[in-house]
Formats: C-alpha cells, structure tokens, sequence
C-alpha cells in the first residue's frame, strides 16, 4: 500500500498524517518536540503509521461483521492493550538505564541505598502500569515522559522516605536517563507488541474459537501488509531541522492553507495559533495562499503563553478553558507578554479578583492580539477556519466566535477536532501532488 506523509514539526508537538493514494486519512500521528528533532519526526511518523493500521483493523473487521456490534471496544481494548505494552518497554528501559547512570554517579556511600531504592520504585511502576490503561483511566498525558515521570516522582517520595534515602538522589538518577529514553525509537517492537496486546484483549473479551480466528485472521493480514512511505513532506516550526532534502520540505503557511482547505474546501481565511506563533492566512478556492500575516518573534498569546499561565497558577494547561468558562465578570488584561503575564496575574488574585474572572480575561486577551494580525492579512472572510492547539480550548474558540460576531456579524467557522494536524495533513497532500500530479518517485522520499 503506497502511503504519503506530511510531518509538522512544531515547536511542543510534532505531528504526522499519513494518506493513501485516494487521499483518504489513514492515521495521525503526536509527539512533543525534542531537541533531537529527527526523533521528533520520525515517532510522530512511527505513531500516524500505527494509527493508520487500527484504521485498516476497523475497516477490515467491519466487513466481516465477527464482531457483532461490539467492534469499538474491541478496538479500544486492543488500542489500550497495545499502548500499555509499548510502556511497559519504555519502563523496562528506563529502569536499566537508571541503573546504569546509577553506577556512574557520585552519591558516596548512599548508593548502595539509592540502588535499592530504584530498584522497588521500578519495581512498583511496573505492578501500576496496568492501571493507567483501564478504560476511563486519567493519565496526564499520552507521551511516556509525562506519563513515567508523574508515576516516579510520587512512587520515588514514597519509597524514598520509607527507605530513609535521598529524594533528590533518585531525581538525579531520572532526570539523567529520561532523555536518553525518550529519544529511542522502538519502531521494531511495534509488531511485537501488536500481537501481544491481541492476546491480551482476547484475555479482556473472551470470544469463542470460531470467532477469535474470524477476527485474527484479517487483523494479523494487515500486519503483514506494508505500508510503503511513498513520498514524505515536512514543514513547521522547526522544518529547517527536519533531516529532509530541500525538495522535500514546504513553508507552513503553504502547508496550513492547503490542510485547511482540505479540511473545508469553502475556507477563505485561516487563523492558527500554536505553540510558538500566530498565523493568519488568506487562500482562494483552490487553497493557494493569497496573503498571510505572522506574530513577531515573541511567543505572545499562543500555546507558550498559555503554558506559562498555567504553571504560574499550579494547573494542567488542560484546564484553563474549563475554568475560564465559569466566569461571570469581564476583566481587562493588559499583557500578553509572557514576561509580564506572571506579575499581571498576581497583580489581579491581590486585588482579589476570581481566577476563572482572570483566565476569561486572558483568553480574550489572546484572541484579540489574534483578530489584530488578522485584520493585518486582509481580515476575516467567510468561510473562516481555526486550526492549532489553541483551537481545542473551549474559552478561546468562545473568544473568538464573540469578538468575530462582533466585528464581522455571522460567519461560519470552522473548527475541526483534529484541527492540530492541519499542517501535517497540508504537507501529506503535498506528498501526494509530488507523486501522483508531478511524477516524482519513491526513491526521492527521505532516508
């Protein structure tokens, strides 16, 4: 099966889509950035691969209606199962190479102990590790180091005070093998664990032997099913570091206006905010780019921004919306300078306004340096589509629909959940114009 990928190496998160030759989405792939930028890539690859096998699970076992209805939790399980298999070798590596920095580290006579203790904190993060797969488990995020690194610093203050060893001992040992971890690709286990993750769900969801091969059988067809990389585009943030010849990246504004018009063919203007900037672009009706407008070098009003906002009030940046949504009063905020926004926030809690009455403020304050960029591109025409991460925040896309009502009366908008992989999706049709409207081969895709 030719496949064609778009890869959007973004200054958080690096996303892949993969599409086949009828440029139907096969799967998305996501990972955060790293500052090896070609791991970065080639996991957000790896992951949008994966995900487009579950697609052709879903589309071979709905034929064979085996399943009797039941085909989304059997589904969700295997996905589950597959996912708490790839943790539970990232662990297992983890565990090794904090063992092995361990013997290089200048902790005197209490290594001994810290050994020990690494040893019963690995020890109980593989006896949870089944937990955090359950259906309706709440992790904090998919990505292992968020995930591990969650589960080791509450298991290690544990272990550690009953132990009578450092805490800070085994943060030393984590934070010097994290890394080295994160940035290993286990592209050769995927099969491996596809497998092992079948027999768990049919352990999960007994099924008789009759029906156990009618679903076995189309499942492990796909396995052995190639997925030939055709064609690859990168674009994004950091493009520049992609390790693609020039021929095979694009600019992210080509990239955003054609994913967006993809997405919705009547699209005329595109406004995305990500991680690290602010773009606002005109296309026609083909998706060609007419104009565009960026934010400056400063990561003002976008994802960064509201990282920091997050940190500075001790939450998940998955919660700001919710709460900005309770608000009941409108608040001015002055700054979108993530410099100055900590001492604007606490400026605002000792004048003993509400943080939901704060968060409403800054989201709206956000928006408006958005509206102001794109008045600067020729301003909002209908159809207008939002795309990036800022997207998925329920206070923001309220701000926006308000302040666009307000300025240009009613106009559709477009906001799709997976709106994040706009780029991505840009760059995989891209990929696919390179092969099947320009001729281009598959021995020129990159390495």
């Amino acid at each position: 099966m030719r496949c064609f990928i778009g890869i959007d190496l973004g200054s958080t998160t690096t996303k892949a889509v993969v599409i086949d030759e009828n440029q139907n989405i096969l799967g998305r792939g996501i990972t955060n950035s790293r500052s090896n930028y070609d791991t970065a890539a080639t996991i957000a690859k790896q992951e949008a691969l994966v995900n487009g096998r579950f697609y052709l699970f879903r589309q071979a076992l709905g034929t064979t209606n085996a399943l009797d209805g039941a085909l989304d939790g059997f589904l969700g399980q295997l996905e589950r199962d597959f996912r708490l298999e790839q943790y539970l070798e990232q662990l297992g590596d983890l565990g090794e190479t904090c063992h092995r920095n361990l013997a290089t580290a200048k902790f005197g006579d209490s290594t001994k102990a810290v050994e020990v203790a690494l040893t019963e904190v690995f020890r109980r993060l593989q006896a949870e590790a089944a937990e955090l797969f359950k259906p309706g488990a709440k992790r904090k995020s998919d990505f292992f180091r968020d995930i591990a690194g969650s589960q080791y610093l509450a298991i290690g203050e544990a272990v550690a005070k009953e132990a009578g060893t450092r805490y800070d001992f085994l943060l030393n040992v984590f934070d010097r093998s994290i890394i080295e971890v994160e940035n290993r690709v286990y592209a050769d286990s995927i099969r491996r664990h596809l497998l092992a993750a079948l027999e768990r769900t049919f352990i999960a969801l007994p099924a008789t032997a009759a029906r156990r091969t009618q679903v076995e059988a189309p499942i492990k067809g796909i396995l052995d099913t190639e997925m030939v990389e055709t064609y690859v585009v990168g674009t994004g943030y950091g493009r520049a570091r992609l390790p693609f010849s020039k021929e095979h990246i694009r600019s992210e504004i080509l990239c955003h206006g054609l994913g967006a018009h993809v997405m919705y063919p009547n699209t005329a203007t595109v406004l995305d905010i990500g991680g690290q900037d602010t773009k606002a672009i005109q296309i026609d009706p083909n998706g060609i780019v007419e104009s565009f407008q960026m934010n400056d070098r400063c990561a003002a009003g976008c994802g960064r921004y509201l990282g920091y906002i997050a940190d500075e009030m001790n939450m998940g940046l998955h919660e700001l919306g919710p709460l900005a949504m309770k608000s009941t009063k409108t608040i001015r905020i002055n700054s979108t300078c993530t410099v100055f926004a900590g001492a604007e926030l606490r400026d605002r809690l000792s004048l003993g306004d509400k943080r939901e009455d704060i968060m409403a403020g800054l989201h709206r304050a956000i928006i408006l340096r958005a509206m102001s960029i794109l008045a600067r591109s020729g301003g909002i025409r209908d159809q207008f589509t939002f795309t990036g991460g800022v997207a998925k925040n329920e206070a923001a896309v309220k701000s926006l629909r308000e302040l666009i009502f307000e300025n240009y009366g009613q106009l559709t908008i477009n906001i799709d959940p997976d709106s994040i992989y706009t780029g991505a999706l840009g760059g995989a049709t891209f990929a696919w114009r390179a092969v099947m409207d320009d001729g281009k081969v598959a021995e020129n895709r990159p390495n």
